[in-house]
């Protein structure tokens, strides 16, 4: 088993479940130090710690409200100051409230797009400023195809998975000259995480638009991430990698 990450430490946002727990633990299994951070769910975070460390890495539990500007900068200042640095940020917070464009809330709207595109600039501005100091880091955010396709009743995922993309692209522009590298990785319908969620009917219509004919595992999107913040991926800057199964191909 490879140890790219041994000694690195890894901070990686909704990592108490879903795919946020399969990052974790592809990074533990490479030998990093894992921050696992998560909202409310401390019982699931401390079964993504486990997992770390049978995997074969080491790591801490961080509960951190990536919409709340004041917890984020509290939340890593911990982790430097206890690790000294921040080599990998994964930026996997997200939440989707699916329902009608016509009769969607201000609040649902703004729950989806702050968690997912304003915790994702909260939590990389709070860690770049060390990286960009030590001219070295790296950054993935998680997106999500659906910030490139129509996806029906998820208007406001989509708006905010979308920008999330486009942050990806022009924050990588702007800090690669200090060293630090910014990648996005989009999955598609997932076996792990809000896909498990869906009607059986739904599921089905959507399984028969991908190619390869089933869900992606989240040990697949995983290996992208755990590539994108590596040194095998040390000239690869502001891209958006598609784990799709063929969907937007």
């Amino acid at each position: 088993m490879s140890a790219r990450f041994a000694g690195k430490t890894v901070l990686v946002t909704g990592a108490s479940r879903g795919l946020g727990r399969s990052i974790a633990e592809a990074f533990g299994a490479e030998g990093a130090f894992v921050v696992v951070g998560y909202k409310v769910r401390a019982d699931d975070a401390a079964i993504t710690l486990e997992a770390i460390r049978a995997a074969g890495g080491e790591g801490q539990v961080l509960a951190i409200d990536v919409m709340s500007a004041a917890a984020v900068e509290r939340g890593v200042a911990q982790v430097l100051d206890e690790r000294g640095a921040i080599d990998v940020l994964v930026n996997n917070a997200a939440v989707a409230r699916d329902e009608s464009f016509a009769t969607m809330s201000v609040e649902a709207w703004d729950e989806v797009v702050g968690t997912n595109l304003r915790g994702a600039f909260l939590t990389s501005r709070s860690v770049v400023r060390s990286m960009m100091t030590r001219k070295k880091g790296a950054i993935v955010n998680v997106g999500s195809v659906v910030g490139h396709v129509a996806s029906p009743g998820q208007a406001s995922y989509a708006a905010a998975k979308g920008g999330l993309t486009s942050f990806t692209a022009t924050l990588a522009a702007e800090v690669a000259p200090r060293g630090v590298r910014v990648n996005a990785v989009l999955p598609g319908l997932l076996d792990v995480g809000m896909a498990k969620r869906l009607d059986h009917r739904v599921l089905a219509r959507k399984l028969a638009l991908i190619p390869l004919g089933r869900t992606g595992e989240g040990s697949e999107v995983a290996k992208v991430v755990t590539f994108l913040a590596s040194d095998d991926a040390s000239y690869i800057v502001g891209q958006a990698i598609r784990v799709d199964g063929g969907l937007t191909a």
